[in-house]
Formats: C-alpha cells, structure tokens, sequence
C-alpha cells in the first residue's frame, strides 16, 4: 500500500509542516483504535498480511534487534472504508509471542491496556498528501515498531 523503506522519519517537532487536520492524529498519544471507535460506529481491523520478513534498515535501527521478526500489516475501516494503514514489525521473542496470535483484534488493544508496555517518543512522516507516525513498544526485553499512516478519508 504504501512503500515504507525509503520514507524519512522527524520527531515531532517537524508538526509545524503539517495540516491542522492531521497533528491531532499525529500528536495524540492516546489509544489510536480507541479514538477510531469513538469516531466511527463501525470499525474492524482488515489484516492484509501477517509473515516472516525482514524489516527494513530505518525500522531495525528503532528496534534494535537481530531476531527474525513478524511484519504485520493492515488496514484499520471505518464505515467499511480504510482510514489508516499500519505496519508493524514484531521480532519472535519469549516477550512477543502471544501479540503474534491476536488474529484480527487491534493490535493497540493489546499494547495500551498492559501497563507494562511502555512507548517510546513518536516519529511523524509524510508521502504524497499520507501523513505518518510511528514508536516503538517495548515488550520485557524486546520492542515492537508501529507504523500508523492516516488516510484522506479519516479526514471526511
């Protein structure tokens, strides 16, 4: 959906840049799937795919690690159209392995309701008119990255 290997990734600062419409999905911190419910009355997660890959160099360089790892991708609808694409890279460790077994429930489901998961800062992105962010999760001794890109008909 969108090639993710090339894009340059800011820290927040770079918000400046943005649309209005977009920082209050870039800059929230909050649960994004929460907020993607209280916005539509339908919303489903659509995985589009979920293998053993290699993630590219800037995600490994987030994540750290030399594990095999688990790309995951999908599409979050609301109303039945996508309104966010996600991908995220989840390293087969001890600590990861019942997140790679959640099937079609939102993965931010699994991440904001266990206090021990803690987030890192944010890092924002744009593609054409497709603004971006992403952090990583850190999961006992690993972290998993996630990558959340917000499409024009969030904004509708």
């Amino acid at each position: 959906m969108i090639d993710t290997s090339k894009l340059i990734w800011q820290d927040l600062s770079c918000l400046k840049s943005a649309p209005k419409k977009t920082v209050e999905w870039l800059n929230d911190e909050a649960s994004l799937t929460a907020k993607l419910k209280q916005k539509f009355s339908d919303f489903s997660v659509k995985v589009i795919s979920q293998q053993q890959g290699q993630p590219h160099a800037n995600e490994v360089e987030i994540i750290n690690t030399k594990s095999e790892c688990v790309i995951r991708e999908v599409a979050l609808l609301g109303n039945n159209k996508i309104v966010v694409y996600a991908r995220s890279i989840i390293p087969l460790t001890s600590d990861t392995k019942d997140i790679l077994n959640i099937g079609s429930k939102p993965l931010g489901e699994v991440l904001f309701n266990d206090t021990h998961i803690k987030r890192d800062s944010m890092q924002i992105t744009q593609s054409g008119h497709i603004w971006g962010r992403r952090s990583a999760f850190t999961i006992g001794n690993s972290k998993i990255l996630v990558s959340e890109f917000f499409m024009e008909d969030l904004y509708a």
